[in-house]
């Protein structure tokens, strides 16, 4: 159809992103009484849509469009009196949406806290009350309230800050920083205070970097200014945190904000505690645990350039900055850092085009970097920063392989980890035993038929829960009581199989009764705050030996762990996924790493019934930069990433022959578009065909060149959404999937 032409070339129409699934904006006249030259792009504005209103953001002021004048309606108010979301940071959400090939009304929501989504004003709730140390407060000595492990947190804190803390900085010290604060007040220590001006005089440090972090940090300060990737490659215990203070705070001296993101929430507490120890500077904290108001003032705060420091999970990659001078990724391997629904997309690769974009360095830090930025290391896109030993006196970990197949069967613990375990314990040590599945037992089975309960929704095994004495699937959520009687064959002969978190937990406490055990996983740390308790407990030596999953894994500092067992390395050694067995030893090098980080020695135990593994043995003798080598020349072998580029098209439908209809009539369209380099792979069942109640299915595109699928992507999936099969499933498009499932 062709524009229609408007009476003159002045920009009267309003092009409008609105969140919806399809993949276009939307054509308003301005609203009435509103002059046009008032309304700039990135602002809000409520507009009727179908029957009902919504929520869009301006992404143009326009002088034509497809549709007649009199058919197009005029939106109804607007919601900022400036644009809410600045220029560059319009930009960069637009180059989302066009790379991920998602709706450009649903990457700009998603960039949004929840509250101005809804339309809440954009304005931070009342200035917070600033507290500090009063005169008598300073002159306590916080080292001697270790038998009050919380006030001594928050009066250290407020000690190195002598011009107070508000609100923000006390809730990440502490979940419960309203009672530590009055308690402290009974005692006359700490006083209220006016809100600081921001510091910006250097604050004296308490250590000094050796040679390599020394480099490290004059390599990329001397870059400031300038796009240059780094990746920070250290080993665990080497001081990647150290650096990244340093850095830092020259960035804050220089007028300039910091993004540091980190991939789990677990870790923001333990991270913003050292920030403020050393930094000077007010800061914003956003992350999924947030309350709307919290997430929505933090927003605000680093928007207009009040919060030098922001520290985030993955989402807080969307935040707009005022002045961006550093970008930081800590533990860039972490596959957390990619949505894996909605807008499909990788925090760690949009921080480089961020950092891109504004000119200015980016930090990506890991002890067991990612096949991907080794390779662009190799490509020579990154710069790599190496540490290569721990700091101070602290080495590395000794490493053990137990061969469970000597050992008693159906034992969760092997005798050597056992006895290992209480020579930790007798020297007043911790313990820290790793086992990647929660609950008690991850199978239900029948001793006499061999029958095992599963999820009726979903092709996955319901878990035993010690607690609730209910199974539940751990993928769905359904949950029930166990079968009294096997319905394959009658009998009474349910048990529960292998080990969770809760079974070893219970196992551990009835061989040592007097060990204080914490356990610690999703269900454990459910609630709000608990996780920031236990690592309090973990640091205030309340704990002998820690129980947990993945949560324990990244980037925590437990300077009393001298023992790490890792309970069953077996699970991805098989794994069905090309990246099953990086995933593996950058999990077991990473779990390994929390042992011996103080001035203790550290020593790991890896149970295993396939000792003779290659993997493993590559690990052990050679260390994880010998793997991820190998590993790297058989990704170029096979040409699979990071030597090829993936797209991911996945379906789901409450049966397999509706997936499996529009995902052949997908690959039909695309053989129309393809190009030399590019092949289809598919269509074929999930791993876990049935989630949910739904069936899963999936094809896959392969390209030799980034540019070269991009280009095919789009005339694709304009065909492909218009297609009738696509009415009959949920379908999405994941651009670098992580998981080819």
């Amino acid at each position: 159809m062709a524009p229609h032409p408007q009476v003159n070339d002045r920009p009267t129409i309003l092009r409008i992103a609105v969140p919806s699934p399809l993949r276009t904006s939307f054509d308003y006249r301005p609203p009435v009484g509103v002059p046009i030259a008032s309304i700039q792009p990135g602002v809000r504005l409520r507009i009727p849509f179908g029957r009902s209103t919504r929520i869009g953001i301006l992404l143009a002021k326009v002088n034509h469009s497809e549709l007649a004048p009199d058919r197009l309606k005029a939106a109804l108010q607007v919601l900022d009196p400036e644009p809410l979301l600045p220029r560059a940071s319009l930009d960069f959400l637009l180059w989302t949406s066009r790379y991920y090939h998602h709706p450009i009304g649903e990457t700009l929501f998603t960039a949004l806290p929840v509250a101005l989504r809804r339309g809440a004003a954009a304005t931070r709730s009342k200035a917070a009350l600033h507290w500090r140390p009063s005169a008598t407060g300073r002159a306590v000595d916080a080292t001697t309230l270790g038998r009050a492990p919380r006030q001594q947190a928050v009066l250290q804190a407020l000690q190195s800050h002598s011009d107070g803390l508000d609100e923000v900085a006390l809730r990440g010290i502490h979940k419960d920083w309203r009672c530590v604060l009055k308690t402290l007040q009974e005692k006359a220590w700490v006083e209220s205070c006016d809100a600081p001006q921001v510091v910006t005089k250097k604050p004296a440090r308490d250590w000094q970097p050796n040679t390599a972090q020394q480099l490290a940090i004059e390599t990329v300060d001397v870059r400031r200014g300038c796009f240059q990737p780094y990746l920070l490659d250290g080993v665990t215990g080497s001081g990647k945190t150290e650096v990244y203070l340093e850095l830092a705070e020259r960035t804050i001296a220089a007028g300039q904000q910091v993004l540091i993101l980190v991939p789990e929430i677990g870790l923001s507490p333990q991270m913003i505690s050292r920030y403020q120890r050393r930094l000077q500077a007010p800061f914003a904290v956003l992350h999924s645990g947030l309350s709307q108001r919290e997430r929505l003032d933090g927003w605000l705060a680093a928007r207009d350039g009040e919060a030098a420091i922001v520290i985030g999970t993955r989402s807080a990659i969307f935040v707009p900055l005022a002045r961006p001078g550093l970008f930081i990724v800590d533990e860039e391997h972490d596959p957390s850092y990619k949505q894996q629904d909605g807008l499909r997309y990788s925090a760690r690769d949009l921080a480089v085009i961020r950092a891109r974009n504004a000119a200015a360095p980016i930090v990506l830090g890991s002890a067991t970097p990612s096949l991907e930025s080794l390779r662009n290391v190799e490509a020579g896109r990154y710069e790599r920063l190496h540490l290569p030993a721990r700091v101070g006196n602290a080495r590395p970990p000794g490493i053990s392989i137990i061969d469970l197949r000597k050992q008693p069967p159906h034992a969760p613990l092997a005798p050597p980890l056992l006895s290992a375990m209480e020579r930790c314990l007798e020297k007043g040590e911790q313990a820290l035993l790793f086992v990647n599945r929660r609950g008690y037992a991850p199978v239900y089975l029948c001793h006499s038929c061999g029958a095992i309960s599963d999820c009726p929704r979903c092709d996955a095994h319901m878990v035993l829960h010690q607690k609730s004495g209910r199974l539940r699937c751990h993928h769905c959520g359904t949950e029930q009581a166990p079968p009294s009687k096997c319905p394959a064959c009658g009998a009474a002969a349910f048990i529960p199989v292998g080990a969770g978190t809760q079974r070893i937990s219970t196992s551990l406490q009835e061989r040592l009764p007097k060990a204080r055990i914490l356990r610690i996983d999703r269900d454990s740390t459910r609630r709000k705050g608990a996780m920031e308790g236990a690592l309090e407990q973990i640091h205030a030596g309340e704990v002998d030996i820690l129980v947990g999953t993945q949560m324990l894994a990244k980037g925590h500092h437990f300077p009393k762990v001298t023992l790490v067992g890792i309970l069953d390395a077996d699970g991805g050694l098989f794994g069905t996924d090309f990246r099953a067995s990086e995933r593996l030893a950058q999990l077991i090098v990473q779990v390994a790493g929390r042992a011996g980080r103080g001035e203790r020695p550290g020593q790991v135990y890896i149970q295993t019934h396939h000792p003779d593994h290659r993997l493993l043995h590559a690990l052990v003798e050679k260390g994880y930069e010998n793997f991820a080598q190998a590993a790297l020349r058989e990704r170029q072998e096979a040409a699979l990433p990071p030597y090829s580029w993936l797209a991911l098209l996945r379906a789901e439908a409450p049966t397999q022959k509706a997936n499996f209809g529009f995902l052949e009539a997908a690959r039909s369209l695309a053989e129309k578009i393809l190009a030399p380099g590019l092949m289809l792979l598919g269509p074929v069942p999930a791993v876990m065909e049935r989630r949910r109640g739904r069936y899963r299915a999936r094809l896959l595109m392969q390209a030799d060149s980034r540019e070269v699928m991009q280009t095919r992507l789009d005339p694709w999936l304009d065909t492909l959404q218009r297609h009738k099969s696509a009415r009959r499933v949920r379908w999405s498009l994941d651009i670098d999937p992580v998981e080819v499932d």
